[in-house]
């Protein structure tokens, strides 16, 4: 048999994509899967008359590569990757490459990649995004691992991946160890932050406009004309759908789907990674737990039975709903991606994976699924401080938040007095207002609370100054209050 280029292990739908795509751009691909009527079936039928071969066993599909040997693995995160990864590992030899391309848990990537590289054996594991058409024409993909390894095969990732508007390809070198899966991880945290908000849009102009969903498609596609600052992938599919009628009838499909939203995984990874981190992601939060609650159908309508509570009417003008309502989903989006970029960047330093922000932005925006207008200004603000604190106060969007801060919370207010949970929307309004809080009262009425009944301490400014003293200025000690004694003492800590 004649030596192939590429191995892709996994043929779903996803991996058959990626291994016509690989085949496309020139490079001879032999594929396996566990199943092997899927792997005939992808012969017989979308890989017919290419350049690709197959194998049935692992054996095969090592002994058919060239050297070094490039097997990349499209299979199930958790256990499916690593059995693949141990069937594999036999047949295999030093500096061979295993890049793992599904959707895997940073750590378990770490994990595996320490494992292998005490085999010998290079690892990358690759954030890939775009969907099925995006592993098929171009996706975005973030790999992370060995720089080693990176190198063998960036001209494959090069060749396959989506392009940008200046012909960039959407790809480059994340950093080390789980880099490329954690911010693959982030980006699709970020990406229910905006399906969130977005959803929240189209329900307020639902019950305060009593639009349709055709009425409401017809905004969204003006929302993606190509100067708009809301242009995005995410827009635009948003509204072709929402004008989408059911087959056979005169009513829209989205009026007939179920209100109940699954969820793989990548979401909770995120919410989980930014509690260990002690990273406030809020608006991306309140879209899993929105999420969450539309899974709970049966209890939701047992509660609507019982809670009648009456709902407003908006009375403004319908042009000045649309106005508000865009603008305030700008700025609801830069507070998600805000807290999306917070939390990468607290990673970085944690895991050491020395994330290049503005380069990562770059590589979104093609071929990934939160691809938008809105990228090229958080790359441009990135290129001008790398160092940037939080992505609020980049230049170009805290001068849109100090104008038009008060839509978010209009939009807000309107969505409750229309009986919308604006989760997302609240949540991202109260991220901007609470970051820009120099005091917070709240939380002084909270450390006195920990004081009093648990003797855990407080911190006290301990000389005046001009303005508001950083606590990195070293002025704040801490004390604790004898509260159960007579004039409640208090001392150093």
């Amino acid at each position: 048999m004649k030596k192939r280029n590429i191995g892709l292990v996994g043929l779903a739908v996803m991996g058959q994509n990626l291994a016509l795509n690989i085949e496309n751009k020139g490079y001879p691909v032999v594929v396996f899967n566990r199943t092997g009527s899927k792997t005939r079936d992808f012969i017989k039928t979308s890989a017919k008359g290419k350049n690709v071969t197959a194998v049935y066993s692992f054996k095969d599909i090592v002994g058919s590569l060239k050297k070094p040997r490039i097997v990349i693995l499209m299979v199930k995160a958790g256990r499916p990757v690593d059995d693949t990864i141990r069937q594999l590992v036999p047949w295999l030899e030093k500096r061979d490459l295993i890049i793992d391309g599904g959707n895997s848990f940073f750590k378990d990537t770490i994990r595996r990649g320490e494992e292998l590289e005490a085999r010998g054996i290079l690892y990358i594991g690759a954030g890939v995004s775009g969907g099925e058409e995006g592993a098929l024409k171009g996706p975005a993909i973030m790999p992370g691992g060995q720089k080693e390894a990176y190198d063998l095969v960036k001209h494959l990732f090069y060749d396959i991946a989506a392009k940008a508007e200046d012909g960039t390809p959407c790809v480059s070198y994340i950093g080390p160890g789980g880099a490329g899966h954690f911010v693959k991880m982030v980006h699709n945290g970020i990406e229910y932050g905006d399906m969130q908000l977005i959803g929240e849009c189209v329900w307020t102009f639902k019950n305060a406009l009593d639009l349709d969903a055709k009425e409401i498609s017809n905004i969204l596609v003006s929302w993606n004309s190509s100067n708009d600052i809301l242009r995005s992938y995410l827009i635009e599919i948003t509204g072709k759908g929402l004008k989408e009628k059911e087959k056979g009838s005169d009513k829209f499909l989205v009026d007939r789907i179920a209100d109940i939203t699954g969820m793989k995984g990548t979401g909770t990874w995120t919410v989980k990674s930014s509690l260990e981190l002690l990273v406030p992601i809020p608006t991306i939060t309140s879209a899993i737990f929105s999420r969450g609650m539309s899974q709970d159908k049966d209890l939701r309508l047992a509660i609507s039975e019982k809670l009648k509570f009456d709902k407003g009417k908006y009375t403004g003008s319908r042009d000045e709903l649309i106005d508000t309502a865009h603008d305030a989903l700008y700025i609801a989006k830069i507070s998600s991606y805000a807290q999306g970029f917070a939390l990468m960047k607290a990673a970085s330093e944690k895991y050491s994976f020395n994330l290049d922000l503005g380069k990562i932005v770059r590589g979104w925006r093609a071929g990934c699924i939160i691809r938008a207008q809105f990228l090229n200004e958080v790359e441009q603000e990135y290129e001008k401080n790398p160092d940037l604190e939080n992505l609020i106060a980049a230049p170009t969007f805290r001068n849109f938040i100090n104008k038009n801060l008060h839509k978010l919370a209009s939009f807000v207010n309107i969505s409750h007095i229309v009986g919308v949970p604006a989760m997302a929307m609240d949540c991202a309004y109260d991220y901007i207002l609470q970051m820009a809080s120099p005091i917070m009262i709240s939380a002084q009425v909270l450390a006195q609370q920990r004081d009093y009944f648990g003797a855990h301490g407080y911190f006290k400014l301990e000389k005046n100054g001009p303005g508001i003293l950083r606590k990195s200025d070293g002025c704040y000690k801490e004390y604790h209050t004898r509260w159960m004694m007579d004039g409640h003492p208090e001392k150093e800590k």
